[in-house]
């Protein structure tokens, strides 16, 4: 079976529409490279024209995009151009996100007040099948490649922490069973629910603060200096999974969505439960054991995820709340071509 691949998306910017310029080109082609460079000192790290030129650059070292160079996946000038983006994104990160040590920041995960909803408390509540619908479509840009940024944590650990990762990691990926991958499950969920379940389908539709938690993952992921931000990522996601799955479940049963859509939360219900214990004892707890010097890494991969997905949650519940759709486009209306207009003026 042919790895699936996606199109390039259309700009959201200045950079964007340089960046994409730049990748219809064969990888080196450094002046419409140099056009993106001079287009990256503009805009905030969490808005939506740095966070898909970031998407952008990250995507290259997972599936790539259909019809683009795969050599720019390790191109200097790109890698470049790439840093520049995530220093001022981990900068940024680092500003929001409150100093914890890792018990409390891994603590402050499990604790929900009553005031406190986000976007799962309303669909198990009262969420609108279109409102689920808009939700699957932002969570598909990282269920879909849910375990693979993870991944990268392996070959930066040793001994007990790398197997009990490797454990969670091996549920992640189906116990073997290829139909019972995590990602599998999502794609069968997104199809009962009606949607696409191609990988990357939505990029287009998907806003900066869905992109901002998928790229944080992959600049954990790709960086061997942050490996103790990612094993923190890893850990929030397992903490805080098994409440919010329950809440999916419901959501799913009372909106008229099948046992087989259903099956991707059920899952994560009990599996995450089990995990969560795992990567607190064995993951964390051995990583720290071994190199403590990187216990406020790990505290800020766990409080820069519950950060950004609170982000996230904001921009849900603000738009429902304003009877305005989350996404920048409707699910079922077509993208527009990515290809760039001529510039003004060109021959």
């Amino acid at each position: 079976m042919a790895v699936e691949t996606a199109d390039l998306p259309a700009p959201r910017g200045p950079l964007t529409d340089a960046l994409v310029r730049a990748l219809r080109e064969p990888a080196g082609s450094d002046r419409a490279l140099d056009a993106a460079g001079r287009a990256a000192a503009g805009g905030g790290a969490l808005e939506d024209d740095v966070q898909l030129a970031l998407h952008l650059c990250y995507e290259l070292h997972y599936r790539g995009f259909r019809d683009v160079d795969a050599a720019w996946e390790w191109n200097p000038g790109l890698l470049a151009l790439r840093a520049r983006l995530e220093d001022r994104f981990l900068a940024e990160l680092r500003a929001l996100t409150p100093a914890a040590d890792v018990p409390d920041a891994l603590d402050a995960l499990q604790v929900e007040y009553a005031d406190e909803r986000g976007a799962s408390h309303h669909l198990a509540d009262e969420g609108s099948l279109g409102q689920l619908r808009e939700y699957l479509v932002h969570r598909s840009m990282y269920q879909l490649k849910e375990a693979d940024p993870h991944t990268f944590a392996i070959p930066r650990l040793s001994g007990g922490p790398k197997a009990a990762f490797m454990a969670v990691q091996f549920d992640e990926y189906g116990g073997g069973r290829p139909e019972r991958m995590h990602a599998r499950l999502f794609a069968d969920l997104l199809e009962e629910a009606g949607l696409d379940p191609s990988y990357g389908a939505y990029l287009d539709a998907v806003p900066a603060p869905m992109l901002a938690i998928t790229n944080a993952m992959s600049l954990f992921a790709l960086h061997r200096a942050l490996r103790g931000a990612l094993v923190g990522h890893f850990a929030a996601v397992e903490v805080t999974s098994p409440p919010g799955a329950a809440r999916m479940v419901a959501a799913l049963r009372r909106l008229g969505i099948g046992e087989r859509g259903q099956r991707f939360y059920a899952e994560h219900v009990e599996a995450d439960a089990v995990h969560e214990q795992v990567m607190r004892r064995d993951v964390v707890g051995g990583l720290l054991a071994a190199e403590p010097e990187l216990a406020g890494d790990v505290a800020f991969g766990a409080g820069a995820t519950a950060l950004l997905e609170r982000r996230l949650d904001d921009h849900l519940l603000g738009c429902w709340r304003e009877s305005r759709s989350s996404l920048l486009r409707p699910v079922d209306e077509p993208a527009e071509s990515a290809e760039p207009a001529e510039p003004a003026g060109a021959a």
